[in-house]
């Protein structure tokens, strides 16, 4: 029975294998059975589901994880939390602790190994200096996934779900749109941490699109374009993808392709909806 969603069995844990929390990993470790039962349900997690949980920390949700899931794959980068999560996740014979760097795992074959290659779902509680890269990573590996429900800084959710002309619209925003629906399930309060973060959280949850809601004739080439509209923001689209490098797209271009949008020439991408976007990238692209 899962038993570590509350600050005192938590802190024994800790006590017990005199574990010190290390500030490069970002660990802040959930302690509020609510919140916890909360991200599971938001998950949809059910008897038929492989489940990835990205830092279980000493296995909290993880125990929630094994209750609700036929499999769940623990992938934890400190070696210091393997011998507690071997500990307080020992009466579950349907979890495998993978101690590894997420970036650095091969999900696609994780999910043939323990799913037979179908989508299995994704659920963490996402160190915030690291929230973004591995959530970029997820969707571009492109491997078979049904949902990501993360827990993140609040002030990142937003950005994800934020949309055009808003000062934390971007990159983040328009991958998150092109590949998911997100919707923000909870905000939580520093209090349910330990140790205490300085900000407050949110769990979201994306569920992956069954069919993209932009056709792009190359979904790279159409981020080259996102990521070079936004890297001076404040600059406009033509001197901004004209200065970006971008093989094969030039001033005229640009400007041409605009036209044709019927776009002003000074308009930036701040203001760009992502089917802006798609249809700005199949008018640059060359084969």
């Amino acid at each position: 029975m899962a038993y570590l969603g509350n600050p005192g069995r938590t802190i024994a844990v800790l006590e017990k294998y005199n574990f010190n929390f290390r500030k490069n990993f970002g660990q802040n470790f959930l302690i509020d059975d609510h919140i916890l039962t909360k991200i599971v349900d938001a998950a949809g997690i059910t008897d038929e589901d492989c489940v990835l949980e990205i830092g279980p920390g000493i296995g909290t949700m993880t125990q929630y994880l094994c209750e609700r899931a036929r499999k769940v794959i623990a992938v934890e980068i400190d070696n210091s939390l393997i011998p507690i999560l071997n500990d307080t996740l020992s009466e579950y014979d349907n979890v495998t602790i993978i101690n590894k760097d997420i970036l650095k795992v091969d999900i696609a074959a994780l999910a043939e190994e323990y799913n037979e290659g179908r989508p299995i779902k994704v659920v963490a509680n996402l160190p915030y200096y690291i929230t973004t890269p591995i959530v970029m990573g997820l969707f571009e590996s492109l491997v078979p996934l049904e949902s990501i429900t993360v827990m993140v800084q609040k002030e990142v959710a937003e950005r994800m779900q934020t949309g055009p002309g808003s000062k934390d619209y971007g990159a983040l925003s328009l991958s998150v749109a092109f590949y998911s629906k997100a919707e923000v399930i909870a905000v939580v309060s520093p209090n349910c941490f330990i140790p205490k973060p300085k900000v407050e959280s949110s769990v979201i949850r994306m569920t992956l699109h069954k069919q993209k809601p932009v056709e792009v004739k190359d979904e790279t080439f159409l981020f080259a374009i996102i990521r070079a509209s936004f890297q001076q923001r404040r600059k406009t689209l033509i001197n901004g993808l004209s200065n970006a490098g971008l093989p094969g797209v030039t001033k005229e271009d640009v400007r041409n392709a605009l036209i044709q949008m019927g776009k002003p020439e000074t308009v930036r991408g701040e203001t760009f909806t992502l089917e802006e976007f798609a249809t700005l990238a199949n008018l640059l692209y060359r084969e």
